[in-house]
């Protein structure tokens, strides 16, 4: 089920309320906030090739999203939004950029693999790890668990996607 709010019933949001927001997704953290990372010598630029994997196995559920040219900030094109997304066993978030869309992800529950173009190896995140998506960042994630994991992904997604789900 996708939960998307149209600009009539879209809630309004003050700066104060992004910043809350980034807290609460920081105090949630159970004990340990940080950013797994490639192993030393195991980095650079363009290490890993371009999976074609397709996408399989991931609910995603747009949970708000604030119009930022509403705001004072004043970004014209961007929405501020917040999705929670449940990768099942098995399923795989498949490859993408995020050349033009930054993210912040917290993992609340289960443990993943990412397989990011900087790095040779695959990245583990686990319960409570938060990691942020940069310009430089194009990956893809796999659940090679048993238990289904449970993410949050906070980034400025571009409304001219047409696309509310665009990983």
């Amino acid at each position: 089920m996708t939960r998307l709010q149209t600009d009539k019933g879209r809630r309004s949001f003050t700066g104060r309320s992004v910043a809350m927001l980034g807290l609460a997704m920081l105090a949630a953290a159970p004990g340990r906030v940080f950013a797994a990372a490639c192993p030393a010598g195991k980095s650079g630029v363009g290490v890993r090739p371009e999976n074609h994997t397709p996408g399989a196995g991931v609910t995603d559920t747009v949970l708000t999203s604030i119009d930022l040219a509403k705001q004072p900030v004043h970004i014209d094109g961007r929405l501020l939004r917040l999705r929670k997304l449940v990768v099942q066993p098995g399923g795989v978030v498949p490859w993408h950029s995020h050349a033009n869309r930054p993210a912040i992800i917290y993992i609340i529950s289960g443990t993943i693999k990412e397989y990011a173009s900087t790095c040779s190896v695959p990245i583990v995140h686990g319960p409570g790890d938060v990691t942020a998506e940069l310009s430089s960042t194009s990956h893809w994630w796999k659940n090679t668990g048993s238990e289904p994991v449970v993410l949050l992904s906070a980034d400025l997604f571009p409304e001219t996607t047409g696309n509310p789900h665009m990983m």
